[in-house]
Parts: C-alpha cells; sequence; structure tokens
C-alpha cells in the first residue's frame, strides 16, 4: 500500500504542475471571451489568440500563480463548501451548454466527417503503444492513482455505495467525452482545422464557434467560468493528498502544509510553462518508455499519464485483491455473491497482468512488437 501511496502522490503533484498552467488558460479565456475578442474572429485570429497565451511567459506565469494561490488557500482554510455548493450548480450549467455547443456543431460544422472520425475503426492504432496511451487516458480522466479519487472517497457518507458510485462516474465520463467530441470536431473539420488531440480543441475550436453563434459572448464566459470550477475543484483533490501527508507525517499545521504544497508547486509548474514559451533550458530531445519527449512539459505529462498512472492502478489492483482481506472488499462494495467473485476474479488476475503484459511491451522486454 506504501508504494501505491507515493505513486499516487508523486503523480498527482506532477500532474497539477502542468494542470494548473492549463488551468490558467481557462481562467484567462473568461476575460477574452467576456472582451469580445472572439466575436466574429476568424480561425486564425482566434489560433494567434492562443499561440500569443501560450509563449508569453510572463501571462502565463501570473494565471499560473492566481490558479495555485486560490487553490491554496481553499485547501489551508477549509473553505471548500462554497465552493462546492458553486460546483454543484456549475457542472449541471456546463453541461447543458456543452449539449447547445454541439447543437449548434452539428448544424454549423462538418459533422458527418465527424462521425467517421470518431466512430469509424482503425484497428492499425490498436497498438502497444496505444494501448497504454489509451489506458493512461482513461486513469488520467477519471483522476484514477492520482491520490484525487482517494481524497473524494474519503468525505463521501458511509452509506455510499462505491460500486454505484463507479458505475456512474464512468458511465458519465464517457457520455460528457463523447458529447464533447460532437461539439468540437465538426467545429475544427468545417473551418479545416487539423484534429491533433490535446487543449488547442477547446482553446481554438470552441471560441470559433462562440465567436460566431448567437449569445456567444455569454455563453463562452459562462462555458470558461465553468470550466474554471472544474479546474479548481480537481486541483484542489489533487493538492490535498500532498496536504494530507504533509499534516499527518510531519506534523505540518493544514496552513502551513498548503503553502507548502503550493510553493513547490509552483517551481516544478514552471518547468511546463518555460516548455511552452520555448526556452531554450526546457528543450529536451531523447525517447521516454517508447516516445519521444521534446520537452519537460512532454517528458511530465507522458511520465504521469503512461508510466505512473497506470503503475499506481497496477499497484492498488494488487493491494486490494491480494493484501486486503477479502471479506472487508466484499463488505464495502456490498455486491452480490456472483457478481463479487467475478469482479474480485478479475482484478486479482487479469488486471495485473494485462497492465504488466502492456507494459513489458512498450519498453522493449518481450519480442511481440507494436
Amino acid at each position: 500500500m506504501e508504494f501505491s501511496c507515493w505513486v499516487g502522490l508523486i503523480a498527482g503533484f506532477l500532474i497539477l504542475s502542468f494542470y494548473a498552467v492549463i488551468a490558467g488558460w481557462a481562467i484567462s479565456y473568461i476575460f477574452e471571451s467576456a472582451a469580445g475578442n472572439f466575436v466574429g474572429a476568424s480561425p486564425e485570429k482566434i489560433q494567434n489568440i492562443f499561440n500569443e497565451l501560450q509563449t508569453d511567459p510572463s501571462t502565463l506565469i501570473m494565471w499560473t500563480s492566481i490558479v495555485l494561490a486560490v487553490t491554496g488557500l481553499i485547501v489551508g482554510k477549509g473553505l471548500k463548501n462554497g465552493l462546492e455548493r458553486a460546483v454543484t450548480y456549475a457542472m449541471p450549467t456546463m453541461f447543458v451548454l456543452l449539449l447547445v455547443i454541439a447543437g449548434y456543431a452539428a448544424i454549423n460544422g462538418d459533422f458527418a466527417k465527424t462521425i467517421e472520425f470518431m466512430f469509424y475503426p482503425d484497428f492499425s492504432k490498436l497498438t502497444f503503444s496505444g494501448v497504454l496511451i489509451a489506458l493512461g487516458h482513461a486513469f488520467f480522466t477519471l483522476s484514477l492513482a492520482s491520490g484525487a479519487m482517494m481524497i473524494y472517497g474519503a468525505y463521501l457518507p458511509q452509506k455510499t455505495s462505491i460500486s454505484q458510485s463507479v458505475v456512474a462516474i464512468a458511465i458519465a465520463d464517457t457520455v460528457i467525452a463523447l458529447i464533447a467530441g460532437l461539439a468540437i470536431y465538426p467545429i475544427v473539420f468545417g473551418n479545416g482545422l487539423e484534429a491533433t488531440a490535446g487543449p488547442g480543441l477547446v482553446f481554438v475550436s470552441l471560441p470559433i464557434a462562440f465567436g460566431q453563434m448567437w449569445g456567444g459572448i455569454v455563453f463562452g464566459t459562462l462555458f470558461f467560468v465553468m470550466l474554471g470550477f472544474a479546474a479548481f475543484t480537481s486541483a484542489i483533490a489533487m493538492v490535498e493528498s500532498a496536504v494530507a501527508w504533509l499534516v499527518e507525517r510531519l506534523a505540518f499545521s493544514r496552513g502551513k502544509a498548503a503553502f507548502t504544497a503550493v510553493i513547490s508547486l509552483w517551481f516544478v509548474s514552471m518547468l511546463t510553462v518555460f516548455s511552452f514559451t520555448g526556452a531554450e533550458w526546457a528543450k529536451l530531445d531523447f525517447v521516454f518508455v517508447g516516445k519521444h519527449v521534446s520537452n519537460y512539459f512532454e517528458l511530465i505529462d507522458h511520465l504521469t499519464a503512461d508510466v505512473l498512472l497506470p503503475l499506481g492502478g497496477l499497484a492498488t489492483a494488487v493491494f486490494v485483491a491480494w493484501i486486503m482481506q477479502k471479506e472487508a472488499v466484499k463488505q464495502e462494495l456490498n455486491l452480490s455473491e456472483g457478481l463479487f467473485n467475478l469482479w474480485y476474479v478479475t482484478l486479482r488476475w487479469f488486471t495485473p497482468v494485462a497492465v504488466l503484459f502492456v507494459f513489458l511491451n512498450l519498453i522493449g522486454l518481450m519480442s511481440f512488437g507494436s
């Protein structure tokens, strides 16, 4: 358990170091949208706005510092109740806005090409490297093995069903991801943009839609406000694990622990800031676990999503299935006998073997090829 905890703590810390930078983009776009900078703007102009944001170190440092400072204040002072109440309304509102954007994109974008792009199977992409990337993405989007889910779980009422919550989270995450794809990719293809993964889809494609749709200033501003709330809830959960460790293991006060964690995160986040701005000292050029990395951000991103999160998940699966008492696990999940046994066998045998198999192929210790 100690190993899985350390992996989760380190992974969450490193993820937040670049997540804070990207969250700063969302906060910045609240003001860009409210100022009407997207209204009637061409795809080239919006791309330039995004490029200027990415390459301006002073602006990135300012927004990153604000995100980390607010996160540290909330965690240090225990102001979670007010934020939770706000997010209770913010997340459903964001979902509704996403549906509106998806409807707009279906009418005004290239919806047919989107359907082909998202749902037409291409089995040539089903390589061991691709499977690990997908595995890392699944862990990342569900906040698994980074300490976030454990933090949220620690505050759940005793009577909350873990199994029902897991199913609901997995379904909601998948549905929202699909709707987001249907909202973004038609705009991408309709405007001749490149359908690459990454934050550019949110910070380039959606502003194009907001700039062209009726009430775009209002919808765009609200959307990025909601996105900012979502970013803060994730940031709070990820920093909470580090704060809890400092409080419990080193006897720090909560305020001192939050300050220490945020200051440490700020310095590490500068690796991401200057990777985006193209600083020479932030450039790298080597292959790490089967993937070429060209700067510190790519290294941290690959290390966390494709290595630490699956590794932490593997360690957690081994701990739950092989070290914890079976009856204790069964009591917590409260499943039927047959369903529990199926889940338990899968967790005990299939999950560790499958994750380990992918890892070994990726680092070249097996000869099946990719």
